[in-house]
């Protein structure tokens, strides 16, 4: 957690480099030389629902009646989003409590679609101690950020949305806030069932840092994602692939106690067998398919694969599903109910459960 990194003055940025980043994007983008723990208000990227954590961690590409989905990519906001509301909670560890909330209204006149939400964590109750580590109580730390965003469709196949969020966090006594806009765009070809997006996330601005100092070093978790989705035609099926950290080549960990693994589903290893180019090209890209059951699509079967983190933390020389999830969803009467569960470690993985309906059916 950034907070108490910049608590404990830990500062682990190295120089940037400039390359091309490929695919769409032709203009040059700063490069890091590590990735992990540099920038604030991570949680934002945490999954929103049940279904985004069964598919990988992330979905940009699919565009349908689910509100959560808004929030991911605001261009996927459409007309089926309109009075549909949405709750979502995950189990994380050690009581760590994190959600998110959405409701959805198309706006006839403006043809437009908007929806607002709230995605919270709370990272539990700490022991607060001081230099020769006497308890002094307890503090809390827990981050919000509150979403609205407009979507509509500009022609026949573009989509173009927005979100503007307002973050806060607070870490006992050490507060932030901060200002940041999604920007997305979505062609969708309905008569071949294909949809490619790019999302520029989380350009903002900090208002105000936890040390108090003006121009400091925090940074927002700025990321551009690229995606395609395509469902079949004569099998009820929807595959993605999400391209995601576009404006940064370099993902890999340098750790020299690593040991040698295999690209996807090897040892766990940051160095591999695979040359550098082949292991960070493969740690960009999330793979995920969804089972669409029933002829108005009421019962799912969803999994996926994020190889960024199954290479991030998978341990070595022991076995685990980091990287992979899977999930169901299915509609009872007016409700859909999702389970989703992503694993992260050796350790488990996270449980997500997401209820959502539209207000208009109860009318």
């Amino acid at each position: 957690m950034r907070v108490l990194e910049e608590i404990k003055l830990v500062n682990i940025s190295k120089g940037v480099r400039i390359l091309f980043v490929h695919f769409l994007l032709s203009f040059p983008l700063l490069l890091q030389a590590q990735f992990g723990g540099r920038y604030l208000y991570k949680f934002v990227n945490l999954p929103s629902s049940a279904r985004i954590a069964a598919l990988g961690g992330n979905l940009i590409t699919v565009m349908d009646d689910d509100v959560n989905l808004a929030f991911a990519n605001p261009a996927l906001l459409n007309p089926e989003m309109h009075q549909q509301i949405a709750f979502n909670h995950s189990f994380h560890f050690e009581s760590i409590s994190h959600g998110f909330a959405g409701f959805g209204h198309y706006d006839e006149s403006l043809e437009t679609t908007f929806y607002g939400g709230v995605k919270y964590i709370n990272y539990g109750e700490f022991q607060q101690t001081d230099e020769f580590f006497q308890q002094l109580g307890t503090f809390k730390a827990k981050e919000l950020a509150a979403t609205i965003g407009a979507g509509r469709m500009v022609n026949e196949r573009i989509s173009l949305g927005a979100n503007l969020k307002y973050l806060t966090s607070r870490l006992e006594a050490y507060n932030s806030n901060a200002l940041a806009l999604d920007l997305g765009a979505t062609y969708l070809d309905t008569a071949s069932n294909f949809t490619f997006s790019v999302v520029l996330k989380n350009m903002g601005v900090i208002l105000s840092s936890y040390t108090g100092v003006e121009n400091s070093d925090e940074e927002l978790p700025f990321e551009i994602q690229i995606g395609l989705s395509k469902k079949l035609r004569y099998l009820p099926f929807r595959f993605s692939i999400i391209y995601h950290n576009a404006q940064q080549w370099n993902l890999l960990y340098d750790d020299p106690n690593a040991e040698q693994g295999t690209i996807f589903i090897g040892d766990g290893g940051t160095t591999g067998d695979a040359s550098p180019f082949v292991q960070n090209l493969f740690r960009h890209f999330i793979f995920n398919g969804e089972f669409l059951i029933g002829a108005r699509e009421n019962f799912r079967m969803r999994f996926g694969y994020n190889n960024f983190l199954r290479q991030d933390l998978t341990v070595p020389d022991f076995g685990s599903l980091a990287g992979f999830s899977f999930g169901v969803g299915i509609k009872v009467n007016r409700f859909r109910i999702d389970f989703g569960h992503l694993v992260y470690h050796i350790a488990g993985g996270v449980t997500h459960l997401s209820v959502s309906t539209n207000l208009k059916e109860f009318r």
